[in-house]
């Protein structure tokens, strides 16, 4: 199951990138990203809420404590990517940021290791498919940053909204990579003692809790207006990423396939390229596709080992 967990929660944070897209772009609002937090904390919180009251899951001190690094890791690599979202294309952001289920790969291998099942030819396609959806994560990152300006801007000609490449607008996913690369390494472990559902609520009431922290320093501290028609993208955007988190949990619950199911989860970035086509119209060329197709192929290879 955990490669359809894996494909669940890759459609639904392709989801999450595309609203959270639409829900921080506005120039004008420079607490957006804060915003963002907010709309996901709610949900999440709600989410918390149903699970422990009605789903009777139980979460203690104990686990909220124990998942907590694990949490803060995730949320501030979450906060850094909605800010990058303001300054930079979807279709570069994406990429860059889910480099870090290449990471996350590369360290359980190096730590964690393969299923002792595997051996022979299946083991050789295994890692090929990791390493093709590794290069094709990692490759849509680098076509990007190293387009012409020339080419970027003749491709912007019909997009949108127009975006300049900066350091300032690339370093905030390669941020977003490293500490969600460590967050997700360090989740393998952590679910080794815990329950999935009690961690996955500890994380949800920490992102509620962080959700207050900006309700009260964006509108009661900077009196920053919450505008409905703003905010209804940052909360179709936060159900997709809830829905994403719990598919997420499960996938990697089974920890003998981390190593494979990271590097799936990481290529919901190909679908955010593909939606930022089509919705936000981000033109693609030929290399992009080329990345894709890589990526398509690996999860292809994974799902038949799954089968």
């Amino acid at each position: 199951m955990w490669f359809w967990f894996s494909l669940i929660a890759l459609i639904c944070w392709s989801g999450s990138d595309l609203f959270s897209k639409i829900g921080c772009q506005d120039a004008d609002d420079k607490y957006s990203h804060l915003k963002m937090v907010m709309a996901v904390g709610v949900v999440m919180g709600l989410h918390a809420a149903y699970e422990i009251f009605i789903g009777g899951v139980s979460v203690t001190w104990h686990v909220i404590w124990t998942y907590l690094p694990v949490s803060l890791l995730y949320i501030v690599s979450m906060a850094l990517g909605y800010v990058g979202l303001r300054y930079i294309e979807l279709s570069i952001s994406s990429p860059i940021c889910n480099a870090s289920g290449a990471v996350v790969a590369v360290l359980y291998l190096c730590f964690g290791g393969l299923d002792e099942d595997l051996s022979g030819v299946m083991r050789v396609m295994v890692l090929l498919a990791i390493a093709l959806v590794c290069v094709g994560v990692i490759g849509l990152g680098v076509v990007e940053s190293r387009e012409d300006d020339e080419l970027r801007r003749a491709r912007q000609e019909a997009s949108n909204y127009r975006y300049a490449k900066s350091w300032l607008a690339l370093c905030l996913p390669i941020a977003y990579c490293l500490l969600d690369a460590a967050g997700t390494f360090a989740y393998s472990l952590v679910l080794r003692t815990l329950d999935e559902d009690s961690a996955n609520c500890a994380h949800e009431l920490t992102f509620l809790l962080a959700a207050i922290v900006c309700f009260v320093y964006v509108v009661l501290i900077k009196k920053s207006r919450l505008v409905p028609k703003r905010e209804g993208p940052k909360y179709v955007g936060a159900l997709c990423e809830t829905a994403g988190q719990f598919a997420y949990i499960y996938a990697l619950a089974d920890t003998e396939h981390v190593a494979l199911a990271a590097p799936i989860i990481s290529a919901y970035c190909v679908a955010s390229v593909l939606w930022s086509r089509l919705f936000l119209k981000e033109k693609l060329s030929w290399k992009h596709y080329a990345m894709i197709l890589l990526v398509v192929i690996g999860i292809v290879i994974l799902g038949l080992y799954d089968a």
